[in-house]
């Protein structure tokens, strides 16, 4: 299993950006969470089953087509390959 920690930045916060996120994960069967930070980022951090998951899901919150939403960097800050997940499902945290 793989541990991600994913910054994204852009016109995300506001714009219901984090349940678009929450509703992928849970459709991908991904735990973990997003929430936004004080820079105007949002954070996504998600146990995924392999390279291939973790690269799905990036490719699937990367949304360009939502009204209102504009993600215009996505970076993965922070990758660990893991045994035991952390997560037991996908929520939205609040600061």
């Amino acid at each position: 299993m793989i541990r991600a920690r994913i910054a994204v930045g852009g016109r995300v916060q506001g714009v219901f950006y984090r349940a678009r996120v929450r509703d992928i994960a849970r459709r991908m069967g991904i735990n973990g969470y997003v929430r936004n930070l004080y820079d105007g980022r949002v954070e996504v951090v998600c146990e995924c089953g392999d390279e291939k998951q973790l690269s799905e899901f990036r490719d699937a919150i990367y949304i360009q087509e939502n009204i209102g939403v504009y993600v215009d960097k996505l970076r993965i800050e922070e990758k660990n390959e893991e045994k035991a997940p952390m997560f037991k499902d996908f929520e939205i945290r609040y600061y």
